[in-house]
């Protein structure tokens, strides 16, 4: 039987919902603002180099490590719905509602891989480091790789992080079936469509990259966002290997939040109205532990 297509309508409303009050939040202190109903809130460093979309600490400690201050450079699309939108550059990670800054706001600060807690949450060493916008090669029919981009790799997990987005994305079945072992590892007529497109494309090519590199999937979003996480488990049901279902998860930034220090916390309440939850549901953690893998992810010669 196929999957259930999720109502256009209650996506749209759940995502702009979510859009407003990130927005209401950081109204205040916004250096500009797009136009629109709901208007996105840009932010950029102040002359005391500090960036009104970053906790301090976690920006100082992009700031000082190349590859990750290299992530703020990505382009902001929505350039043209700003007053004076040529006369600087912006970036992605300037706006309130950018889930690629709240997953570095997180994991960038000094406290935040220190904690026992995430440790356990996440299955992940110590001395783990995170690497953002790490591409990992999943082969396609023809021979060669997709260069799939993962927002974060931190240890053997590969993640893919939202917040306002409206979806995971649509793909045509063509482009699908490039992948070399996609029929292998989905039951596809189970997959979720709209119209003649699979739905979910984000957490489909992720779940192909686990299984491609032998690593862990996971998706994090906000609990607020009930839409995605029904999309979540459309895929997950479709796989066919119990053995890579165990290594595919979905968390809450509200979980991901209970481990972190207060002041951290305290940041992504008020910015993002992100409550940490009382216990993280530690349970939906893939029982394999990391530290029993120590191998690299295909396609990655070192770790940074």
């Amino acid at each position: 039987m196929a999957a259930r297509t999720e109502s256009p309508e209650l996506i749209v409303r759940s995502a702009t919902n979510l859009r407003r009050e990130i927005s209401a939040r950081n109204l205040a202190d916004a250096h500009e603002t797009t136009y629109g109903s709901i208007p996105s809130v840009l932010f950029c460093e102040d002359e005391n180099g500090q960036h009104g979309n970053f906790h301090p600490a976690s920006y100082k400690r992009i700031l000082a490590n190349p590859d990750w201050a290299e992530r703020l450079g990505k382009a902001y699309t929505a350039s043209s719905r700003i007053m004076r939108g040529n006369e600087r550059s912006r970036g992605e990670l300037d706006c309130a509602a950018s889930s690629d800054a709240l997953l570095m706001n997180i994991f960038c600060h000094p406290q935040t891989l220190r904690s026992k807690r995430l440790q356990s949450l996440l299955n992940i060493d110590p001395d783990a480091a995170p690497a953002f916008g790490f591409r990992v090669r999943t082969s396609l029919r023809d021979g060669h790789d997709d260069r799939t981009e993962m927002d974060m790799r931190i240890g053997d997990l590969l993640v893919e992080a939202k917040l306002s987005e409206s979806d995971f994305q649509t793909a045509r079945p063509d482009l699908l079936r490039r992948y070399e072992a996609f029929e292998e590892v989905f039951e596809t007529d189970r997959l979720p469509r709209s119209r003649n497109l699979f739905r979910s494309y984000q957490l489909l090519r992720g779940v192909l990259a686990a299984h491609h590199a032998e690593a862990r999937f996971a998706v994090f979003l906000d609990e607020r966002r009930p839409d995605l996480q029904r999309q979540y488990f459309a895929v997950l049901s479709a796989i066919r290997y119990s053995h890579l279902r165990s290594r595919i998860l979905m968390l809450t930034w509200q979980e991901i939040a209970a481990t972190l220090p207060a002041s951290l916390r305290q940041f992504l309440e008020m910015k993002y109205g992100i409550i940490a939850t009382s216990e993280p549901a530690e349970a939906v953690i893939a029982a394999t532990p990391s530290s029993s893998r120590k191998r690299k992810l295909k396609g990655d010669d070192s770790y940074s």
